[in-house]
């Protein structure tokens, strides 16, 4: 896990500009234009040209490999619209946190790994040329690295009821178990929720993990508090002409809040030393090691 969020990591900073800005709100309308599009179609046919299906796809339907990720989850309106609205909450809070080349190899990496399953199951002898893989569950690994991330932010359960996002991924988390047991007379059909659960852990499996055991976030020892430390630098610079007339200063871009004064900066706790970095690139550079 660790190999792979460096690697990941590596890659953003050496990359800054991959990745599809506001991702979210590409599939949030991707899902709003074939709802609205189903409403019309009382044959049923356009679902059928959308849905995933190996056999079609090696028949030249490759549209079908991407897709299957605007079918909705729900044909209710009501629900239809909370549930597009919870993903785009936690998708746009993702890409915020992480950037937007991370979050984007976490979505398609979870399309990659629904994709590589079912053409497992195809190849299983799955008698229907339709297999019923849809976003739900890629969105749905997205929602525990939400969880793993603020495991303690109170929402509002169907926009009434306040509770912890942790308490919904335990929910989930048994919901997904039981969709694996239950089902286990359509195997390895059942199978897919463990497909979110692998991409989840692929990327947050070390978070989760420190939280359970630690019952917090994991610190390296040489954590700094951001306060502190900035009162520290400000207060330890001569007032010679000479100075730099800023307090903070991205190690990646060079970008500092003298010139920008919205952006947010930090300072990296996994860095050795004081480094401070902005709100781009808190989480997509290589680490110092002194």
């Amino acid at each position: 896990m660790k190999v792979l969020d460096r690697a990941v990591s590596r890659f953003c900073y050496k990359h800054p500009g991959f990745g599809i800005n506001n991702l979210m709100l590409y599939i949030v309308g991707g899902n709003i234009v074939v709802y609205l599009l189903y409403l019309m179609d009382r044959t049923g046919m356009l679902l059928r040209y959308l849905l995933f299906s190996p056999e079609l796809i090696f028949s030249g339907q490759v549209w079908r490999l991407v897709s299957f990720i605007f079918i909705p989850s729900s044909s209710s309106p009501l629900m239809f619209a909370i549930s597009l609205y919870f993903y785009y909450f936690i998708g746009s809070s993702l890409e915020r946190q992480w950037g937007k080349g991370r979050f984007t190899i976490y979505y398609f990496s979870g399309m990659i790994l629904n994709i590589i399953f079912g053409f497992v199951v195809h190849f299983c002898g799955y008698p229907s040329p339709y297999i019923g893989i849809t976003s739900y569950y890629i969105n749905m690994s997205m929602f525990f690295a939400f969880a793993a991330l603020w495991p303690e932010q109170r929402v509002l359960l169907m926009l009434i009821i306040p509770i912890k996002i942790k308490w919904l991924a335990y929910i989930d988390a048994a919901m997904f178990l039981y969709d694996i047991f239950a089902g286990f007379s359509h195997f390895p059909l059942n199978l897919e929720p463990a497909v979110a659960i692998l991409t989840f852990l692929l990327f947050c499996g070390h978070d989760l993990f420190s939280y359970i055991f630690h019952r917090r976030p994991h610190r390296s020892p040489n954590v700094i508090n951001f306060r502190k430390a900035a009162k520290k630098y400000s207060t330890s610079q001569t007032p010679d002409q000479s100075a730099p007339k800023y307090r903070h200063k991205c190690e990646v871009c060079g970008r500092t809040d003298a010139e920008y004064p919205d952006l947010e900066f930090r300072y990296c706790s996994r860095c050795e030393g004081y480094h401070c970095f902005c709100q781009d690139h808190i989480n997509n550079h290589v680490h110092f090691k002194e």
